[in-house]
């Protein structure tokens, strides 16, 4: 038996503090871009069903109830109890959170307080860059204070988070643009952006993420699939070569999210440049009863020193429990697997177990 007893989330968000309905909890168990299909349901998938088995138990109620009867259970104890539950049996000891999402999320002081678990900000740039510039009159204002925000928050947070890749893709030009190209992208966006518009210029989407690679605080790059409206075919991670090779020997350690369906990938660029991570991500909560072969795929390239543990969760502490559970049964089958089979030791199993289930986010986000 491979043991994980503790897990570092280094990538994920915060809880729903709102009651949660069957429309509205499905809404929520999967990013898509619209209701389920007539007479379907969200929870006939993959993600539904791992629900469906390891979150009951943790309310009480006996695994593979039925969404209805766990939906009235979860009611009953009301959403704070529930999430309280749910995130304290995840085994979940830190979670680094991207506090960069919109809607009634918990904040990361309140998360803490509900998991009882450590808890540290990462700053998603381009939400940063929207609300100053809500704020500021001129391009000289909006660029000094952007770089004064980004200079503040690198003291303080455990990472800056891109979704450069999501909104415009990754196949951005991957040198820096020049102060005068700044400033031309700043002010033809001020003065064409609507209070709340989000950024999609991509000399300023540019600008921001070599802000964030001079700070040398880590920087979340998630690619693959994301939000609901990117464009898979420009979220591939390899899209991100030249920025790999053009951002070597600066200190700053680059960290590919989530990366599923093109795992293989991210795990190749983690084997191919030092200051290159790659997570599992919310690949195994997608993935459900197939996570250990996503993750056998992932351990093919990457060296294990460069995989991290994340669930990529949000809005539902399901979402948190059922990527570590599914994590932890994964690793066990594919770690153990090679034991009984010869081609690993059990300490060599357990010590790499170790390094993806948290030493790994330890040592790169400086934890502990």
């Amino acid at each position: 038996m491979i043991n994980t007893p503790s897990l570092v989330d280094q990538h994920c968000h915060g809880v729903l503090r709102t009651e949660l309905g069957l429309g509205t909890f499905e809404a929520h168990l999967l990013r898509t871009e619209g209701p389920p299909a007539a007479g379907t349901t969200l929870f006939d998938t993959q993600t539904g069903f791992a629900v469906r088995r390891w979150c009951p138990p943790l309310l009480g109620l006996e695994p593979h109830c039925s969404p209805a009867r766990y939906l009235a259970r979860r009611r009953e104890l009301g959403v704070l109890e529930s999430s309280r539950r749910l995130l304290r049996g995840s085994g979940i000891t830190t979670y680094l959170v991207d506090t960069g999402l919109p809607g009634d999320l918990t904040d990361p002081d309140e998360l803490s307080a509900t998991a009882d678990a450590e808890v540290r900000e990462t700053v998603r740039l381009e939400p940063l860059a929207e609300q100053i510039a809500d704020t500021s009159g001129t391009v000289e204002s909006f660029l000094a204070n952007l770089a004064e925000s980004v200079h503040g928050a690198a003291a303080q947070v455990a990472a800056f988070t891109s979704v450069a890749g999501l909104r415009h893709g990754l196949a951005l030009t991957p040198e820096p643009p020049g102060p005068g190209e700044v400033r031309g992208a700043a002010a033809r966006w001020l003065a064409t952006r609507r209070v709340g518009e989000p950024l999609h210029d991509p000399v300023l989407l540019r600008h921001l993420l070599w802000s964030a690679v001079a700070s040398g605080r880590p920087l979340q790059l998630p690619a693959g699939m994301g939000e609901p409206g990117a464009r898979l075919d420009r979220t591939d991670p390899v899209l991100l070569t030249d920025f790999v090779r053009a951002t070597a020997g600066l200190g700053t350690d680059l960290v590919l999210l989530h990366g599923y369906p093109y795992h293989r990938h991210a795990a190749h660029l983690a084997g191919a440049f030092p200051h290159v991570y790659a997570d599992s991500g919310a690949a195994l909560a997608r993935t459900g009863a197939r996570a250990a072969t996503v993750l056998a795929e992932l351990l093919e390239l990457a060296p294990f020193g460069k995989l991290l543990f994340s669930s990529g969760a949000s809005g539902l502490p399901e979402l948190h429990v059922v990527a570590a559970r599914l994590f932890r049964e994964a690793l066990g089958r594919v770690l153990g697997g090679w034991v009984a089979d010869g081609a690993w030791s059990s300490g060599d199993a357990h010590r790499v177990a170790g390094l993806i289930a948290s030493g790994n986010a330890e040592r790169v986000y400086g934890l502990g």
